[in-house]
């Protein structure tokens, strides 16, 4: 068990396309502990997601934290820091995604990654998606998810396809510093929001 370091925008492992994972890898003791570590970094680095390539290994597989009360993302950073994410969370481990969008009318969030610290964008992606996946015993499985839970998956599956969320900014002036979120933006992105 052990934290990894998170690779950061500009790595070359953030950029390919992440290979399928058999069903005889997925058993194997070594995925086992990519999981447990996926989870240690995440953990350590406060984020409610994380693929496998942002931690060097390019493969399909992908820690997604599901917001219980699909709240606004400064809320819920708020919000996770201040109580127990199990509460506040569903934890899914998703293998060998496909992801189809059932509702292609766009919402947006102010996005953060770990691969890009320090800085936050606004982003607008389908409102609803349904992902079919492999869990973690080998099995298919599916769930449609919509608003916020849905720009979490999609946020954490195009890690697996190569895409960060900064590309996904169709106005560039709408890309920020934190600190500077934080003191001029967050609180005309609630109003936004409100809309």
């Amino acid at each position: 068990m052990a934290v990894r370091e998170v690779l950061k925008m500009g790595h070359p492992t953030l950029r390919v396309k992440a290979e399928l994972i058999s069903q005889e890898e997925l058993q194997s003791p070594d995925f086992k502990q990519l999981i447990q570590d996926m989870f240690e970094t995440m953990e350590e680095e406060q984020g409610i997601g994380i693929a496998a390539p942002q931690v060097g290994i390019s493969k399909q597989v992908a820690i997604v934290g599901i917001p219980n009360e699909n709240p606004r993302y400064p809320e819920l950073e708020e919000e996770s820091k201040n109580s127990d994410e199990e509460d506040d969370f569903t934890i899914l481990v998703v293998v060998n995604p496909k992801v189809t969008i059932t509702d292609p009318e766009t919402s947006g969030f102010w996005e953060g990654c770990l691969s890009v610290p320090g800085l936050k964008g606004y982003v607008e992606r389908p409102k609803a998606i349904r992902v079919d996946y492999t869990d973690l015993e080998g099995k298919p499985q599916s769930i449609d998810a919509d608003g916020f839970a849905a720009t979490v998956f999609q946020h954490e599956l195009d890690h697996l396809d190569g895409v960060l969320y900064v590309d996904k900014i169709a106005d560039k002036t709408k890309l920020s510093f934190m600190d500077e979120y934080l003191e001029f933006i967050e609180n005309e992105g609630a109003e936004e929001d409100d809309q």
